[in-house]
């Protein structure tokens, strides 16, 4: 009986060493500053999973004069939870509105977090269309097997209490805030949101910053038209949806627009020219492109869907 009871313990403790080690090597969520009132947590440049707490993109907060304007609320509660601790470490004043730069999962699943201590959701109207879709809910139950226990049966997709789909211009938090409609461009519902005070701007996935975007279905032409008004603001700060924070906005905009470009030519010739994509892709020199991180996981994709665009856009235009 002793013995039994003793192994008991050793493997309790054991599962207890095991846990506290796992949660030793979480990513870190701690805040970067990039203005005076402004800070953001950088996601990692990795697949979303169940070591990461699905901790993939970027999330951004201003402490304004009665609160806190969050924007976009991370992969999951678990690292929501974590990043609305480091908030309360920054100031004790409360979290009062969240703006979602757009309805993708590694930027909404701890939208409920902030949402049951009392903050007020603000969004796109396109947003709607996702939520309302069997996609939104497919994505969920494989993000609850994929990414558990961080994504679980408690985890639920949450709609906004304001929907937009005007520029505006609001006071959130004490603070005057411009948002921005984007798209369609990553995605239909894609938001910029502009603090003039602290001259930051938060771009959502319009950039990926150090690493290619992820292009999916996008808009791309829209996406490059968005881009260029982006380089409009007098930004000393840019906080993307992927990546580190940029101090060289142009620069760093830029890129992502002229890859954006790039692919349009590229896949476009091919699509008119009648080159099936395969040999499209092989005979393309993507030397420019090759040394950016993600440029192995992420380019070929991204050519491929560029192709089907540019073969729809082909077949309008007949």
């Amino acid at each position: 009986m002793r013995n039994r009871l003793g192994s008991w313990l050793v493997g309790v403790f054991m599962g207890v060493w095991a846990h506290a080690g796992a949660m030793a090597a979480l990513p870190s969520v701690a805040p970067k500053q990039v203005g005076p009132n402004s800070y953001y947590v950088q996601g990692l440049a990795a697949l979303g999973n169940s070591e990461n707490q699905n901790f993939i993109s970027n999330a951004g907060f201003v402490v304004g004069p009665t609160g806190v304007l969050v924007i976009d609320a991370l992969g999951s509660p678990a690292v929501a939870q974590r990043l609305l601790a480091e908030i309360r470490k920054v100031t004790d004043k409360p979290v009062t509105d969240v703006i979602l730069t757009h309805y993708h999962a590694d930027h909404v699943y701890g939208l409920q977090v902030f949402k049951d201590v009392g903050a007020r959701i603000i969004a796109h109207d396109s947003g709607k269309l996702y939520l309302n879709s069997a996609d939104a809910q497919t994505r969920l139950q494989a993000s609850r097997q994929d990414m558990a226990p961080w994504v679980d049966d408690q985890t639920r997709l949450v709609f906004a209490d304001e929907w937009l789909s005007q520029a505006t211009t609001r006071t959130l938090a004490g603070l005057t805030v411009q948002i921005d409609p984007v798209g369609p461009a990553h995605t239909p519902d894609d938001l910029a949101v502009w603090v003039p005070s602290e001259k930051v701007l938060f771009s959502g996935d319009l950039i990926f910053n150090g690493r290619l975007p992820f292009v999916g279905k996008a808009d791309s032409s829209h996406w490059i038209k968005s881009l260029e008004h982006l380089m409009t603001y007098d930004a000393a700060a840019v906080v993307p949806g992927h990546g580190k924070w940029s101090n060289d906005p142009r620069k760093d905009i830029g890129l992502v627009r002229d890859y954006l470009k790039f692919l349009r030519q590229s896949m476009g010739d091919a699509a008119r020219d009648l080159v099936p994509f395969d040999e499209a892709y092989a005979e393309t020199d993507w030397g420019e492109w090759t040394g950016v991180p993600m440029f192995k996981f992420a380019n070929r994709m991204n050519a491929y869907n560029t192709y089907l665009l540019m073969e729809q856009e082909a077949l309008k235009g007949q």
